[in-house]
């Protein structure tokens, strides 16, 4: 489900998930080429739904984490759903915080992914500070989403953060 169009003069990676984001739509009918315009549009012309997994490319997951959401000013903690072959169904802002809090009860985390019938998430949130180092609450409030999740049956691939100076990655700290 994502679309990686390069990087062009606009500097964007579009996300392409269900419903297709009307922002970006804009964007690609004012700066895209027209190869980049006809990969996008021609599929849902067509009515198809892509099936191309989300993590075809750890790096284009990380890429549209850190263009969404590493240089906001608040926090913010967001949530990729997804589906048993690792298909996004959607990626929701759960909560928008301060400059150093947001926010975060798992409960709702995974009575959404019920609502949805998704069976793995990808959390990602980010530090305005710029520092994506985690900190002991982030850690915690991992580990509760995971013991929460896990017995119904919802995995959680990882826990992302983002900031300016870079992102860590729960996975890759071995830390879920």
């Amino acid at each position: 489900m994502w679309v990686e169009l390069g990087r062009t003069p606009i500097g964007h990676y579009l996300f392409n998930c269900q419903a297709p984001d009307i922002g970006n739509m804009e964007i690609l009918m004012d700066h895209g080429t027209p190869e980049q315009k006809e990969k996008y549009f021609e599929p849902l012309a067509r009515g198809e739904v892509r099936k191309r997994p989300v993590l075809s490319s750890w790096s284009s997951v990380i890429d549209y984490c850190r263009t969404t959401m590493a240089f906001a000013e608040k926090e913010q903690f967001r949530v990729l759903f997804l589906d048993k072959r690792n298909q996004l169904i959607v990626d929701e802002l759960q909560q928008t915080g301060t400059v150093d809090h947001t926010p975060v009860y798992p409960r709702e985390v995974v009575k959404r992914a019920l609502e949805l019938s998704a069976t793995a998430l990808i959390l990602v949130h980010n530090h305005p500070s710029g520092d994506p180092t985690p900190s002991h609450a982030d850690i915690e409030m991992t580990r509760t989403i995971v013991e929460v999740a896990k017995p119904l049956g919802i995995a959680v691939h990882d826990h992302i953060i983002v900031g300016r100076d870079g992102h860590a990655s729960f996975k890759g700290l071995k830390l879920v």
